[in-house]
């Protein structure tokens, strides 16, 4: 009788929203952003870093109006942004020149030969209403 009352504590227990939200929020998600911070991820990868810690956030706010299986969602985007966060940290604090195309955008330059045409304020006037 004992063995029954076991298995179904432990049923009931796995499937408790806020025991999931405790595993995949609270340990894997915060740990994973935490790493990424460690990792100087705010420098290296802006971009997931953010998308990290917004996700690590709305995991948090949305488990605060009981939506565990949305928070534990937004708990599993947490944990793979700062994942990758912390893996362009990693490479771009080994060697600068590999850095994220995140960080180093291409732009081309300004042409300083050409100037912007002004325009000319009588002809960009929208035409007033027609007179009756």
């Amino acid at each position: 009788m004992r063995a029954v009352r076991v298995i179904a504590l432990v049923a009931l227990l796995s499937a408790c929203g806020p025991i999931a939200y405790v595993g995949q929020v609270t340990l894997r998600a915060d740990d994973a952003v935490e790493a990424a911070r460690a990792a100087e991820a705010d420098k290296y990868s802006p971009y997931w870093w953010t998308r990290a810690k917004e996700y690590l956030y709305m995991a948090r706010e949305v488990a605060g109006h009981a939506d565990y299986q949305g928070a534990n969602h937004f708990g599993r985007l947490a944990e793979e942004a700062a994942i990758k966060a912390k893996e362009e940290a990693e490479i771009a604090a080994k060697d600068p020149t590999k850095r994220p195309m995140t960080m180093t955008p291409e732009v081309a330059p300004a042409k300083t030969d050409a100037i912007a045409p002004a325009k000319d304020p009588k002809t960009d006037i929208a035409p007033a209403k027609d007179a009756p």
